[in-house]
């Protein structure tokens, strides 16, 4: 069973995500050879506040 993890900074509408997750599906069913229904995708919503990159903080 695939499990993919996404962080994204929050923010984003729940019809983006649905389209990420079913994209996401298809992707790793098509690489994998996995039936739909055993592919678990989770999104991480990240205040941008929580996330820093090459020692700074997000803006």
């Amino acid at each position: 069973m695939p499990i993919v993890n996404i962080g994204l900074w929050a923010g984003r509408d729940k019809e983006t995500k649905k389209k990420l997750i079913k994209k996401v599906t298809d992707a790793v069913c098509a690489t994998v050879g996995c039936p739909p229904e055993k592919v678990i995708v989770v999104i991480d919503d990240i205040p941008k506040d929580n996330w820093g990159e090459g020692g700074e903080q997000a803006k």
